[in-house]
């Protein structure tokens, strides 16, 4: 009898360190998102403070850039060297302190400066909070990543909104990030931290050690796992570095194992192309070329932001029930057809549907990649993480450029058929997110 209970209180602790870790991972995503937002909302009172020209201030800008890939190339082997919650959690502070600078700096050079920390802190915490986010929900045994991932948006929704008070309350932008910064703070030390004492049991769940009977969302499967001893084995090697059947195991399986995840990345590529463009050309689309006014044209890309956020919030029991392959394939379909379709009609009202089937396409598609890129071989989720955001990353800086350059030949209307093309390809592609536990077994 003791024993019994014993063992009802040792799974019961598991459980609640389980849903610890998942609200710490979802606070996390909020973090960054929200820091995006506040600044990009008041980057016209930085470029007003300072006196930049469009010119100087496209400069400053790149830096985020800049910094994000450069950052994202650097934490991936951290990540997989001390775990990614250790390196996530100060990371999340990190994220707070460097919102303070851009408001600080006295000219271009120096808010040049803030801007690429500003970046590379956002690139590393990225990539970091994707890969215990792939932890964790391993453990759970069910899909996560696109709720986790609704969550960022919001948090950017509620940002920009952020901004906005203060910008209309005459507040500058110092007091704002400020103000957001202590936000964050508060936000990591409360939501962010406890995924430290949490990830012991998040380890064990993922290495099978224990029958769970969560149910922590209504209507939410609980994650579950066999006690079969064989099957614990086998998940335990499939987690384990140089293990048979992992990418360790043999420079050929190495090799195959890098390819799939530069396909991945290639994949995240083609899909933030089309968000790229869909944030920088889809309200010129509207205005310029079907001729709706200022206001229905700004309704483009508030649409597709929108849908993709209700996507993920529905992704994930989406791909519990439908399965990733199937999700990606017919989320791929409804991006490129939807899109085409909108293009060929040319009507504002069919462009603003366009857009918003376009954003509820591409949305559950980068998680699942994401996702897919983690669980690879998990001893190298953060190098494998790296490598598809980056490339990912990639493809939403250049897809406006690659829109814009393509359009001064061939007209923008056909010009954005090239995201739309895109995402068929990633629909044809779609067996690439099975997931490769489960093809081992």
């Amino acid at each position: 009898m003791n024993a019994v209970t014993g063992t009802l209180t040792a799974l019961s602790g598991t459980d609640a360190a389980l849903r610890r870790a998942r609200l710490a991972v979802y606070v996390t995503f909020a973090i960054p998102g929200i820091a995006l937002g506040v600044w990009t909302a008041r980057i016209p009172a930085i470029k007003e403070r300072l006196a930049l020209g469009d010119g100087q201030l496209s400069l400053a800008l790149l830096a985020v850039a800049a910094g994000a890939l450069a950052g994202m190339q650097v934490i991936g082997r951290l990540v997989d060297r001390h775990g990614g919650a250790n390196v996530m959690v100060p990371l999340a502070f990190a994220q707070a302190v460097v919102l303070l600078l851009p408001a600080a700096m006295p000219d271009l050079i120096g808010l040049a400066a803030s801007l690429a920390l500003f970046g590379v802190v956002h690139g590393m915490l990225d990539i970091a909070m994707n890969a215990v986010a792939v932890e964790v929900e391993r453990a759970w045994r069910r899909p996560l990543m696109s709720s986790f991932h609704a969550v960022f948006s919001v948090g950017g929704f509620a940002g920009a909104a952020i901004g906005g008070l203060f910008a209309h309350a005459g507040v500058g932008a110092w007091p704002t990030f400020a103000v957001t910064a202590a936000l964050l703070a508060v936000l990591a030390a409360v939501g962010s931290l406890p995924i430290l004492r949490a990830m012991p049991a998040v380890r064990a769940a993922e290495a099978g050690r224990y029958a769970s009977s969560i149910s922590a969302v209504p209507g939410d499967a609980a994650p579950t796992k066999a006690t079969d001893t064989t099957e614990t084995a086998e998940t335990d090697a499939a987690a384990s570095p140089g293990a048979p059947g992992t990418n360790g195991g043999t420079p050929a399986r190495a090799n195959t194992g890098a390819l799939s995840v530069l396909f991945l990345g290639l994949l995240a590529f083609c899909c933030m192309i089309g968000e790229g463009a869909s944030a920088d050309w889809g309200s010129v689309y509207l205005r310029e070329d079907l001729g709706s006014s200022a206001g229905l044209a700004a309704a483009a890309y508030a649409t597709f932001s929108i849908m993709m956020t209700a996507g993920r919030l529905a992704g994930d029991r989406l791909a519990a029930r439908f399965g990733p392959v199937a999700l990606v394939r017919s989320c791929g379909l409804l991006a490129g057809t939807g899109f085409a379709a909108a293009l060929l009609v040319g009507h504002p009202v069919a462009g603003i549907i366009g857009f918003g089937c376009f954003g509820a396409g591409l949305s559950c598609i980068v998680p699942l990649v994401f996702s897919a890129a983690g669980n690879r071989d998990p001893a190298r989720a953060g190098r494998a993480l790296a490598r598809v955001a980056g490339l990912g990353y990639t493809g939403l800086l250049t897809g406006p450029v690659l829109i814009g350059g393509a359009s001064e030949a061939i007209g923008l209307p056909r010009a954005l058929a090239i995201p739309a093309a895109l995402a068929l390809f990633v629909a044809l592609a779609a067996p690439a997110v099975r997931d490769a536990r489960a093809a081992r077994r």
